[in-house]
């Protein structure tokens, strides 16, 4: 073991966490190629294989499992250790360990610009990961000090709100809703839903929307992005609940339709949350301090246009 390298172990990690090689090197930003061969350099050291490639998926052997533990304990390790440094120069330099839902990819990296220009030498590693559960296995694990997502977690997390979150109904710019002074929510069950995946916020506030009116839909097709949906949307094949803050371009071109439905929008909050067991890096505390502080006017002025389009009032 000792000749392989930090950067070994976190490559290891990320293939084990995913069981796919493909996704930890778009994680890491590596090329598959430099993902494989620095496991096969491990392996060659250790004498052991630490996957199975026998069939078409990827497995942890027993070493690998075994392994898997030590390496969290590593990396966690040194993580502290660059908290600590980052606590004695305070915010001279730091690292941000950052996960988002991808909903809030569509903002979030700007206002991290903007967090940089007063902190340039902050390190921000951002993962836009497609869904809650897998941000709570980041925050779980320590593999991220904050996340920015919608819908909070349970004791174990502290979750701040820091700006409204609006969910409105979209459908081609051609649809009969848009014919229509206000739509009555039962007109809602003759109509194909696309959305994304049971886990998702924006499946989770369509479901709280239809309970709420007692509304079973009738077709439902769901699609894996909301850049997916939107250009389902856009082509007539169906209408959709999509949060606000990703619809900016297509309400200010005209490539969508938000019309006046009963009940709607669907108002939430956008949440900065992190592990409440864990002591947050002066670098982390700095950038949640920022978004509870900017989050809710940045997001105002960013989307004016499109808050005014789809009739959403602070």
């Amino acid at each position: 073991m000792k000749n392989i390298t930090l950067r070994q172990l976190r490559i290891f990690v990320a293939v084990a966490r995913h069981l796919s090689f493909v996704r930890a090197a778009e994680e890491l930003a590596l090329s598959g190629p430099a993902v494989s061969m620095q496991i096969k350099d491990m392996e060659a050291q250790l004498g052991l294989s630490l996957f199975d490639r026998s069939s078409r998926s990827v497995a942890l052997t027993k070493v690998g499992t075994d392994l898997l533990t030590h390496a969290d304990r590593v990396l966690a390790a040194m993580r502290d250790a660059d908290d600590l440094i980052a606590s004695v120069k305070g915010l001279q330099g730091g690292v941000l360990d950052l996960a988002l839902v991808d909903t809030a990819s569509y903002f979030v990296p700007r206002m991290l610009a903007l967090f940089r220009r007063a902190h340039p030498n902050i390190e921000a590693h951002l993962r836009v990961v497609d869904n809650r559960e897998s941000i709570a296995q980041l925050l779980r694990q320590g593999d991220v000090e904050l996340a920015i997502m919608g819908l909070p977690y349970g004791e174990w997390a502290t979750a701040e709100p820091f700006a409204p979150n609006p969910q409105v109904l979209v459908t081609a710019v051609d649809h009969p809703f848009m014919q229509m002074k206000r739509v009555a929510p039962q007109a809602l069950q003759r109509e194909v839903f696309i959305t994304r995946e049971p886990l998702s916020g924006t499946r989770s506030a369509l479901q709280q929307y239809l309970q709420r009116h007692q509304i079973t839909v009738s077709s439902i097709m769901q699609m894996s992005s909301n850049e997916a949906i939107k250009q389902a949307v856009m082509a007539g094949m169906g209408i959709s609940l999509l949060p606000l803050h990703t619809l900016g371009l297509e309400l200010e071109q005209g490539l969508m339709a938000v019309p006046v439905v009963e009940g709607l929008p669907l108002i939430r909050h956008w949440h900065v949350i992190h592990n409440t067991g864990k002591v947050l890096s002066p670098a982390a505390n700095a950038f949640r301090q920022f978004m509870l502080d900017e989050g809710k006017q940045f997001l105002a002025q960013a989307f004016s246009a499109a808050q005014t389009y789809a009739g959403v009032m602070d």
